[in-house]
């Protein structure tokens, strides 16, 4: 039985590029408590305030419930959830979760194989982390879910995993001069640039790809708002900033708020500015609200 092709494959909804981290948030939740209590279940009552967060923080913008993948993991063969009455689920809804006491884990033949090889856990996760999140927020989402990893195996993933266009990362440097696309930040130490990165606007993980029409050059502060919907690009090439976003320091009105109505920096003349496609995918899947208006110069 291959659990890192079965973590793969999770059924989720998918249509037109939507996001549904749902199941994946849920297990990875599950693997740093197995990590924890590799006996210890997870009372739905008392974790769905640890999942919602979850889902608010990195799902998608629209409103959503733990209570779906707690139940609708089960039918992946990786999850079970069982009830003050006995095993089996009651359903999704959040009230019959609550009052059933219903408690999920991770199935027995996967605790077991967790148990066997002590790099499974490992793997499951940076391959749960690749799938669906983008590289920005792999190390925060392990701290978020109590994941503490070992370096991983990963030759073993090559059949699941997409290859990235190592190449990719210069060409969107190159396409914006090597400056932050928000706020033209443009630091090197003596000729090699620092805090700069290059970053997906539709993810790769959801079938985004590797060219500088889909890539902005971001500082590093600025990718990271912008993986977590703080940030995006409207029509016209310009800033967008949540008005979900709340800073009251001098440096959050000058390095985020300000930004909003700005137009971008770059790319520079010949270069391929995003597509719009990607633009349009970011704005419903990954930026959150509405957007502030623009700052007056």
């Amino acid at each position: 039985m291959d659990w890192l092709e079965r973590t793969a494959k999770l059924r989720q909804w998918t249509r037109s590029g939507t996001r549904a981290p749902h199941k994946p948030l849920l297990l990875l939740y599950a693997l740093g408590r197995f990590q924890e209590d590799a006996e210890g279940g997870l009372r739905y009552s008392m974790v769905e305030q640890d999942l919602q967060r979850l889902l608010t923080e990195y799902g998608p913008p629209n409103k959503t419930t733990p209570a779906y993948p707690f139940h609708h993991l089960v039918s992946d063969d990786i999850w079970e959830v069982r009830t003050d009455h006995g095993p089996g689920s009651p359903g999704s809804g959040v009230r019959n979760l609550r009052e059933t006491g219903a408690t999920g884990r991770l199935a027995p033949d996967f605790r077991a194989a967790l148990r066997r090889d002590p790099r499974l856990l490992s793997q499951v996760t940076r391959l749960l982390l690749d799938l669906h999140f983008p590289p920005s927020l792999h190390s925060e989402l392990c701290e978020a879910v109590g994941l503490e990893l070992e370096p991983a195996e990963t030759q073993e993933l090559s059949a699941v995993r997409r290859q990235r266009d190592r190449r990719m990362r210069e060409l969107v440097l190159t396409a914006y001069e090597y400056r932050c696309a928000f706020c033209g930040y443009d630091g090197r130490i003596g000729t090699v640039p620092v805090g700069l990165e290059a970053a997906h606007v539709r993810w790769w993980a959801f079938g985004g790809p590797d060219d500088v029409e889909n890539g902005l050059c971001l500082c590093s502060l600025h990718h990271k708002l912008f993986d977590k919907g703080v940030l995006g690009v409207g029509n016209g090439h310009r800033v967008l900033v949540s008005q979900r976003f709340v800073g009251h320091s001098p440096a959050a009105r000058e390095h985020v708020i300000a930004l909003a109505g700005r137009p971008l920096v770059g790319p520079q003349p010949g270069a391929h500015p995003v597509a719009a496609a990607h633009r349009d995918w970011h704005a419903r899947q990954v930026f959150h609200g509405e957007p502030r208006p623009a700052t007056a110069a």
